[in-house]
């Protein structure tokens, strides 16, 4: 009932739209904006929807994003070349939306993905703003490559974002997102990116900034694929800490051990030596693990 309540209200939203642009529209009615009015209040009124399906972390991010997107690149895109830095980060907040729906939290581990795509899209638009710089000029687009003659500083920063890239193989599998095959994987695969980055520094025409461009779209599905192919779920995790502490339980099960050892033979030499004057006080007879040290410092 909700469900169909909601598809009603949306479509009623999507008539009355329509019935406001006819209104509008005077003696002649231009059909064609009419439909394209009412494709985008279905896509607003969609979007609108959706962002409470999940949970308010999810809803807040979306809405961050809507309006970081609206209000702060799309004007930034006519005003100064940091737009390019801003749009990064508006791209990269999508796969939070995803863990937040998932998990109901963003962890550490969460940002792994959108890092990797905030520094992708660095090059990957450099390449872009490269290859188009007289188009978005006559669009009126302030990018970093119009007033980059040379083109080294658009080049340079290529360069520099395809390096932050590398770690992030390892940093997935140290934080237990994926196994050690990625690491290895993607550090191959960003070394390629680097390789076609520092091409593109050295060979700063159209065609390597082409190869770039070409090179960054073909990396992302492919780390993409790599992070859900060797992702590890939450029992592999949980499996993998057991691993990793076998050593440490042993080491403190084994001092255990020694330790009453110690205290038994402590009590058995209190009580054959023919000098008793002296008593340990109770709470050295309870000196095991963690307080070993209770067991000598309490023996007068």
């Amino acid at each position: 009932m909700c469900k169909y309540y909601c598809v009603h209200f949306s479509m009623l939203v999507v008539a009355t739209s329509g019935a406001g642009f006819v209104l509008g529209s005077g003696s002649a009615i231009d059909f064609a904006g009419l439909c394209w009015t009412c494709t985008g209040t279905m896509m607003v009124a969609a979007s609108a929807n959706s962002l409470n399906q999940a949970n308010i972390l999810t809803a807040g991010l979306a809405a961050s994003n809507l309006a970081l997107y609206a209000f702060v690149y799309t004007p930034l895109k006519q005003i100064h070349p940091v737009n390019t830095w801003v749009g990064a980060i508006v791209g990269g907040i999508p796969p939070l939306l995803g863990w937040a729906a998932a998990s109901g939290q963003i962890s550490l581990n969460a940002w792994i993905l959108p890092a990797a795509l905030y520094f992708w899209q660095l090059p990957h638009f450099m390449a872009l703003a490269y290859l188009c710089r007289s188009d978005y000029a006559a669009g009126g687009f302030r990018m970093l490559s119009f007033t980059d003659a040379s083109g080294r500083r658009t080049a340079l920063v290529a360069l520099r974002n395809s390096l932050y890239l590398l770690p992030l193989g390892f940093l997935a599998y140290d934080w237990g997102v994926t196994s050690g095959w990625f690491c290895l994987e993607s550090g191959l695969l960003t070394l390629s990116m680097v390789a076609m980055a520092f091409s593109f520094y050295r060979d700063r025409t159209a065609k390597g900034a082409r190869r770039m461009f070409h090179g960054s779209l073909l990396y992302l599905p492919v780390f993409m694929s790599g992070l859900l192919i060797h992702r590890l779920t939450e029992d592999e995790q949980v499996q993998k800490e057991p691993n990793s502490s076998k050593l440490f339980g042993f080491l403190s099960s084994e001092n255990l051990r020694l330790d009453r050892e110690n205290d038994d033979e402590i009590i058995k030499t209190r009580k054959e030596s023919p000098i008793r004057n002296h008593t340990r006080p109770p709470v050295a007879y309870a000196s095991v693990a963690p307080f070993p040290f209770l067991a000598s410092s309490c023996v007068c």
